[in-house]
């Protein structure tokens, strides 16, 4: 009874109902009042963090708007550079200019002055007859010349210079590229009109920065294209309307934004400007064929090579996937290729970083940004991942490895740097040869004369004896007089070239434009 009795009591000193229930209502009226304030902050957050994008945009634009300048800052060197290369070749020539005022980022126009300096000189020496042949062709004798920029859609600039000279014949194109071993015999002959001109662009088919025909001139069409390249552009050669060349060179209207694809291999993210991925696709595994022992996939109907972009990047192997392949269709001019990827997460525009002078060409990336959440993503440079993964060779056929008898051949490396030595060293061992290093032109001759050396890979500016006086030594010794001397160094200017013609070199490499396949390409061809 007294249990019961305390039960009651106990039941008695708690709070009445309706005490709850003011509770329960006091804690949903508060509950509500924090949800209507964190509605309201991120009402808040989210205007401002609009407004806050509309500034930066603002910026953006501010910034671009500055870096742009028009074209007519480039080409107005144009009219009397084409005056004295006709007066000293004896010909008669009308420039036309068109679309100079058109802007485009000024950092364009500076790595743009050169080729456009190469293609003038090109057409005027090569491509424009004397005044005689012109009357002989039933031409006027006064040759056009035109230089003319466009504006392309997806922020691009086109330029165009074409000439009405005598063109290019795509048949003498194509043999002077199986002569040089670039192109083989049986692939040449099922190229087309358009694939044949395109051969110009290639080392050893025309003048270069390597000096391989001893022509002396300036930038050679290989080095247009790598420029065009290098900005994210394209060049190609067609023959122009009623006789005469046209080169047609696209680039990118701005190099601090562009819209880019976020894609990711071996669980890395990378960035593909979207101008040069044509489309992205889903295929099943069985759509992967081989052809030649190489992977392809059929895509609207065309068979394209097929690349893993984790393995054109040295990454290690992701896992291995049971359901479709994402693919994404890479273009860089002419050349096309399906590029395997993990995932595409998107497109997005991006501000293109700088790597910095330490890693100002690193091969296949092209710089870097910085995506929301703070983390730098690689931004891929897809000319180069066309030659890594294609090789070299034109039409996507890689370049000759001859292994075996690399392996047999000696070169030596003349460097007074450590770090430029280390780096040819092994830009060579990497074709297979066995690489000796000397520090100066003294130190080269006394180990040339040991004998053994198939070839000399040297730099100009060294202490002691430089370049130039050890390339002058090599031709006086009549032992040594027949060896293949490469010389590599960051004179590049056309004096120097031609002093290094005078005294005998086989080749002149600009270091600015030096890559591993054009270094490979021209010792290969110099052994043969």
């Amino acid at each position: 009874r007294h249990g019961a009795a305390g039960a009651a009591g106990a039941t008695r000193k708690g709070p009445p109902p309706e005490r709850l229930l003011e509770a329960v209502e006091r804690d949903a009226l508060l509950a509500k009042t924090i949800s209507d304030r964190f509605v309201q902050i991120e009402r808040s957050a989210w205007q401002e963090r609009r407004a806050l994008a509309g500034m930066v945009d603002n910026l953006l634009e501010d910034m671009k708007r500055t870096l742009m300048l028009p074209f007519s800052t480039l080409l107005e060197m144009a009219p009397r550079l084409v005056r004295d290369l006709a007066h000293d070749s004896g010909k008669e020539v009308e420039l036309r200019i068109d679309g100079a005022a058109i802007e485009i980022d000024r950092r364009i126009l500076e790595q743009m002055r050169d080729p456009l300096v190469h293609l003038l000189r090109n057409a005027i020496d090569h491509g424009i007859e004397t005044p005689a042949e012109r009357r002989l062709a039933h031409k006027p004798e006064r040759a056009r010349l035109a230089i003319e920029v466009l504006p392309r859609d997806g922020d691009k600039v086109e330029l165009l210079v074409s000439d009405d000279g005598r063109g290019i014949d795509p048949l003498q194109v194509r043999e002077r590229a199986v002569r040089e071993g670039l192109l083989a015999p049986e692939a040449g002959a099922a190229l087309s009109t358009a694939q044949m001109l395109a051969l110009v662009f290639e080392s050893g088919v025309s003048t270069s920065a390597m000096l391989t025909d001893l022509s002396g001139r300036g930038l050679g069409l290989a080095i247009v294209r790598e420029k065009a390249e290098k900005l994210g552009g394209s060049v190609a050669a067609e023959a122009a309307p009623g006789g005469g060349t046209r080169f047609r060179i696209v680039l990118p209207a701005t190099l601090a934004t562009f819209r880019g694809l976020l894609v990711t291999a071996a669980g890395r993210q990378f960035v593909l400007p979207s101008r040069n991925v044509e489309r992205v696709a889903r295929v099943l595994p069985e759509s992967v064929q081989s052809v030649e022992g190489h992977p392809t996939v059929v895509l609207e109907g065309e068979v394209l090579a097929l690349v893993q972009l984790w393995r054109v990047l040295g990454l290690a192997a992701p896992s291995a996937s049971s359901g479709y392949l994402t693919l994404a269709l890479l273009t860089s001019g002419s050349r096309r290729m399906a590029c395997l990827v993990d995932a595409v997460l998107g497109e997005q525009e991006v501000l293109v970083k700088g790597l910095g002078p330490q890693l100002r060409r690193v091969p296949n990336i092209a710089g870097a940004t910085v995506l929301g959440a703070g983390q730098v993503v690689p931004i891929l440079h897809v000319a180069d991942l066309l030659k890594s993964a294609l090789g070299a060779g034109v039409g996507g056929a890689p370049l000759p490895a001859p292994a075996a008898q690399a392996a047999r051949q000696q070169l030596l490396v003349v460097e007074d740097s450590i770090t430029s030595r280390a780096l040819l060293k092994n830009m060579l061992e990497v074709g297979g040869y066995r690489v000796t290093v000397a520090v100066d032109g003294v130190d080269a001759l006394s180990a040339l004369r040991g004998g053994g050396y198939d070839l000399v890979v040297s730099d100009v500016e060294m202490p002691r004896m430089d370049g130039f006086d050890l390339t002058a030594s090599i031709r006086a010794d009549r032992q040594l007089a027949g060896l293949p001397v490469v010389l590599v160094t960051s004179l590049a200017s056309r004096e120097h070239r031609e002093r290094g013609v005078d005294v005998g070199a086989s080749a002149y490499i600009a270091k600015q434009g030096l890559e591993q396949n054009n270094l490979l390409a021209t010792v290969r061809r110099l052994l043969r």
